[in-house]
Order: structure tokens, then C-alpha cells, then sequence
């Protein structure tokens, strides 16, 4: 099955953070209904994943290692792509109860903390999901730590939609919560672009002078790009577009491309069934041998056992 990615690229139109949601290749794992009223606090260890939280009625209290607490209010979208631990929690003090967000997967029923019966002070629903990329963890690092978003309609709708589909067992339900999700990311992520993000991406693409540079770039992975002619693109000297690019993406311009190019090439390896001389043409390398180097140097592997192994798996 070909990647979506290489189904919908247009050669004239370039979204990094389209084609990087779709090389990270969501898969949906789980969602459930959670609540709390009263004096309650729990803590989830560190998951790795990447998990979500919506809140679809009243407030709580959210404290993410290593970020300030924050509010939550109905209609609040939360995203972490790596989860670190966290404590969410009501706004009494209450002792801390700790779990594990692995042993959280029951089926069925709605999760309750804090006093038993009545209305709850809040209601969400909470989940997390998997990526199949074997680039996953260079791609998050791009992605913010923490994404908060407050009042979009879109987030709130889709969010329903996902978790109506996880609770139905209905024919196509995987392939329609990959979807969801991967629009689902895509909107948390844009409504939080701006230049005063953490090192990433998001922060490259809100910049008016490295988003074009980084479109041409993700336009045409294979050119042979210097930081000089990127430079151009961003009308700055060579000099002011390096520094601004590697505070900015956290990743210098030529590191960027060249791990962008091996992301590349781990799917069309994976999914295209191409020849490793033809891969290397599309990503931008002159030779088999000058790619079965760098391929092998960034995978551990040569390219042609990497394609072997994932037609096995």
C-alpha cells in the first residue's frame, strides 16, 4: 500500500506539516470518558506516546512536568506528542493518586475520580495513540512538548468524532479513526503556530522569513540545496539564515534536509517497493553507493536490508 503522502503530493504545493504527520503515520489505540468532582489528584507516569485530552464540560487543573500549570476549561484541546508525566487534577487539595496510563485501556465505562456519583466539576475525553514511523522520535523533537488550544469549534467537532468511533464497533473503524486523527493533529498543530514556540517546526513555519525556505526545501527534497541559495529564498545573507534557521528549527539547515531525505527514503524503502539507486535519486543523492552510506550511517543498516525487513514485517 502506498503511503498518502506520496498519493497526494502535488509538485507545486508543499505542507511540511501535512507531509510530516503523514510520515509519522498515526494509528489510533485508544479513547475513554473521564471525570472528577471533588478533592482529586492523579498523577500518570511518563508514556511516551503521544495522547490528547478534551474537555467537554466544567474545569480542571493541569500540571505537565516541566511546564507551568495550566486551566483547562470546556472546549480545551490538549496534545503531547511524547506524554511526559503529569498530574491532572480539581482545584481542592487532595492527595495524589498515582497511575498508569497503560493499565488505563478497559473497555467500556467512563473513568471517575474524586467523590463517587452526582455531577461531576469536569468531564473529558482523554486517549492516546501510537506513530508507526521509525522516524517518530526525530519528528516529534520538531513538535512542541505541549500543545494548548482554546476555543476552535474544528478541534472540539473532530474530537467527538473520534471518540464516538473508538466507543463503535463498526465496519472500517481503524481506517476511519487514522483519518480522524491525522486531521486531528494537523489542527491542534497549525492553531499554534507562531514565532514564540519552542525550537521546532512550528516555530520555522510561523517565521515570515524561514517558512518559505523551509516550503522550497520540503518542495524539492532532492535539489542539491546550499545554505546560500535556501538564504536567498528567505531574502536573508547566509550568515543571518543559518543562525535564525538553527534557533528557530533546532536543527541547522543542512542537518534539517539531511534527516528530512532519510525520512524520505525509509518510506519509500518501506512502502514503494522501490530499487535503492531510484530511492536515492528521489531524495537527492548522485550515487547508490553515496546513499547506501548515509542511509547506512543514519539506519544502522544498508538501505537494501531496511527495504527486506519491512516487506517481512
Amino acid at each position: 500500500m502506498q503511503s498518502p503522502y506520496f498519493i497526494r503530493r502535488s509538485p507545486n504545493v508543499s505542507d511540511p506539516l501535512s507531509e510530516i504527520i503523514s510520515l509519522l503515520q498515526p494509528r489510533a489505540v485508544f479513547s475513554k470518558r473521564i471525570s472528577g468532582a471533588g478533592r482529586w489528584a492523579v498523577r500518570y507516569s511518563e508514556f511516551g506516546q503521544p495522547s490528547f485530552c478534551a474537555v467537554l464540560e466544567g474545569r480542571c487543573r493541569l500540571a505537565v512536568d516541566g511546564q507551568r500549570p495550566i486551566t483547562l476549561e470546556a472546549g480545551d484541546f490538549v496534545l503531547m506528542p511524547a506524554t511526559p508525566g503529569f498530574v491532572m487534577s480539581g482545584f481542592e487539595p487532595a492527595k495524589v493518586v498515582n497511575l498508569d496510563p497503560r493499565q488505563m485501556a478497559a473497555p467500556g465505562g467512563e473513568v471517575r475520580h474524586g467523590t463517587r456519583g452526582g455531577r461531576p466539576d469536569v468531564r473529558q475525553l482523554g486517549g492516546y495513540f501510537a506513530f508507526d514511523s521509525p522516524d517518530a522520535a526525530l519528528m516529534v523533537s520538531l513538535l512542541p512538548a505541549l500543545v494548548h488550544v482554546r476555543g476552535v469549534e474544528r478541534l472540539s467537532m473532530l474530537v467527538r468524532l473520534v471518540g464516538e468511533e473508538a466507543m463503535e464497533r463498526r465496519s472500517g473503524r481503524e481506517q476511519v479513526l487514522v483519518r480522524l486523527v491525522e486531521v486531528l493533529l494537523i489542527e491542534a498543530l497549525r492553531s499554534t503556530q507562531s514565532d514564540d514556540t519552542r525550537p521546532g517546526l512550528l516555530r520555522g513555519l510561523a517565521d515570515a522569513r524561514l517558512g518559505p525556505a523551509l516550503r522550497a526545501l520540503h518542495r524539492q527534497p532532492a535539489r542539491a540545496w546550499t545554505v546560500a541559495e535556501l538564504a536567498k529564498v528567505a531574502a536573508q545573507s547566509r550568515s543571518a539564515f543559518f543562525e535564525r534557521f538553527t534557533r528557530s528549527v533546532g536543527l541547522a539547515p543542512m542537518e534539517y534536509l539531511s534527516a528530512w531525505r532519510m525520512a524520505l527514503a525509509r518510506e519509500l524503502l518501506r512502502r514503494d517497493g522501490l530499487g535503492v539507486a531510484e530511492v536515492a535519486e528521489r531524495v537527492g543523492f548522485g550515487s547508490a553507493s553515496a546513499f547506501s552510506t548515509a542511509f547506512t550511517r543514519h539506519a544502522g543498516q544498508p538501505p537494501s536490508h531496511y527495504a527486506r525487513a519491512a516487506v517481512a514485517a
